[in-house]
């Protein structure tokens, strides 16, 4: 049976990883001059699939894979976490790549656009990187 505190402890070290997952997404889309940063918290939103989604853009479809190839290395390489899944690496316009508790989208400018996942979270919290 675990006591309350093991659970705590879990959840700490979970949200301590999940930090350091997203400093190191952010740095990764910098690293290859994505645009239009944002990190949408979606914890205390209960229908959403993950606890953060990073949205990004890029102006070309050979940027957009470059970006979630330099993601996925980067967050191997500092956390040691490797994808649960990605998908839209053989497409143009979006990449997904999923760690589970935060899920990364890059984008093309008019897919973007077209999603519009910043109102489609609007309750979400907001920072622009």
């Amino acid at each position: 049976m675990k006591t309350i505190t093991e659970g705590s402890k879990k959840s700490k070290a979970r949200l301590t990883l999940n930090s350091k997952i997203i400093k190191t997404i952010i740095a990764a889309i910098q690293e290859k001059k994505g645009e239009e940063i944002i990190a949408l918290n979606l914890k205390k939103i209960p229908e959403a699939i993950a606890d953060f989604f990073i949205v990004c853009e890029a102006n070309n479809p050979n940027l957009v894979k470059a970006i979630a190839d330099n993601v996925e290395k980067m967050v191997l390489e500092v956390c040691g976490e490797k994808p649960f899944k990605m998908e839209g690496k053989q497409g143009e316009k979006w990449v997904l790549v999923d760690y589970v508790d935060v899920v990364v989208h890059c984008m093309m400018p008019e897919t973007r656009g077209f999603y519009n996942l910043e109102d489609l979270w609007q309750d979400a919290e907001q920072k622009k990187y």
